[in-house]
């Protein structure tokens, strides 16, 4: 079979399993810049509310491109019928469904010692060339890896706010973790990724471990943000406080939680977060 026509059959099998017609993937694909918006965003410091900085003083931005809604929807097909079946660690709790940056804290409770370190601009620097190695890893083929990739890029890398962003990049960083989970297994690290935050925790000092542990990332083409990378006794864990017998919401969310009790409107949200981090806290606890 020549590659044209093998190529063709690859698009129809996908069109077919993402419940469009090929012609509409290619058309979407014609014109593909039409089929997003973008936008950027000042980032802020979650913890002091500034803006962030660069060292020169410039503020930090952050791009924000979603997808509309022909091409979103076809997207969110990609995303529930093919990559959600493609299996990931447990030690994944972005993007993953029953998971939350809850469930990645309370990993780590009880540990006396914590590393954390942040992925550099993790969607943005995700190519289509690391997609479709990714998926030709997993076993596709070429002409499949590379329709896939054509579908949750623009303009060569994945964008933010795109439904298939977040599973998209979990794939692309599978390899990566297995080697993570490899080491960290060899020397009793519990490891976790939330999206683009990693963190490890162990009963014993490990610190001697860490510059492996940097190298497997760096190696691997990713970027580390080393204004979040540190090495210390228990702290706040993607936004969650981390005992040695509990979790627990942060001050900020406590005082939240606190006018929403002293307020008549009926809608709670942080009260609701909160009682959601108390249940995953109780289950823990229970096992």
């Amino acid at each position: 079979m020549d590659s044209l026509r093998f190529e063709k059959m690859q698009l129809k099998k996908l069109a077919a399993e993402i419940g469009c017609r090929p012609v509409e993937i290619q058309t979407l694909l014609n014109d593909l810049d039409e089929h997003y918006r973008f936008w950027e965003e000042l980032k802020v410091n979650k913890d002091t509310g500034e803006f962030k900085r660069y060292k020169d003083g410039t503020i930090k931005k952050r791009t924000i491109s979603p997808s509309d809604e022909r091409l979103s929807r076809l997207q969110k097909n990609l995303t529930n019928r093919i990559l959600v079946k493609i299996p990931l660690p447990s030690n994944i709790h972005g993007g993953v469904k029953g998971k939350s940056n809850v469930t990645n804290a309370v990993s780590h409770k009880g540990k006396k010692y914590t590393f954390a370190t942040d992925l550099q601009e993790f969607y943005p620097n995700i190519s289509s060339r690391q997609i479709v190695d990714a998926f030709l890893k997993l076993g596709y083929t070429d002409h499949y890896a590379h329709w896939i990739a054509k579908l949750t890029t623009w303009n060569h890398e994945v964008p933010q706010g795109a439904p298939s962003s977040g599973h998209i990049a979990n794939i692309v960083f599978l390899q990566t973790d297995l080697k993570l989970i490899t080491l960290c297994n060899l020397h009793h690290i519990t490891y976790t990724r939330y999206v683009d935050d990693l963190t490890f925790s162990s009963s014993e000092n490990f610190e001697e471990h860490i510059p492996k542990i940097l190298n497997i990332i760096i190696n691997d083409g990713f970027k580390i943000s080393r204004r979040k990378t540190e090495f210390a006794p228990l702290q706040n864990i993607t936004g969650i406080d981390v005992f040695n017998n509990k979790i627990d919401a942060p001050e900020k969310i406590l005082k939240k939680v606190l006018e929403e009790n002293q307020s008549q409107d009926p809608a709670k949200p942080y009260t609701n977060y909160y009682r959601y981090i108390q249940n995953v806290n109780a289950r823990k606890r229970q096992k």
